[in-house]
């Protein structure tokens, strides 16, 4: 679930938009740290006690690691995707 986009708001107030975007982009972020908890919960935690055993914190720290590493190789595919569609377009109105 997106809030709006700053681009959906036209002739807004620039102030406005650069606040939907932080925003946005907070949200995101919270989205990306729960799912990641979620997961990591989910495979690293056998049975919940008063302290993680280091078998439990370190498939915590590698499931993070993993979860960082693969978020930052989708983002950065999806923008070099995106560059290329531009580029793309670009050369044709040429």
């Amino acid at each position: 679930m997106d809030g709006p986009s700053a681009a959906g708001l036209g002739g807004a107030d620039p102030q406005l938009q650069r606040f939907i975007e932080v925003e946005t982009q907070k949200q995101r972020f919270q989205q990306l740290v729960h799912q990641m908890t979620e997961l990591c919960w989910e495979k690293c935690m056998d049975k919940p006690g008063p302290k993680l055993d280091s078998r439990a914190e370190t498939c915590f720290v590698n499931c993070v690691e993993r979860f960082i590493d693969t978020s930052q190789f989708i983002l950065n595919r999806l923008e070099q995707t995106q560059k290329s569609k531009s580029a793309f377009s670009e050369s044709l109105s040429d």
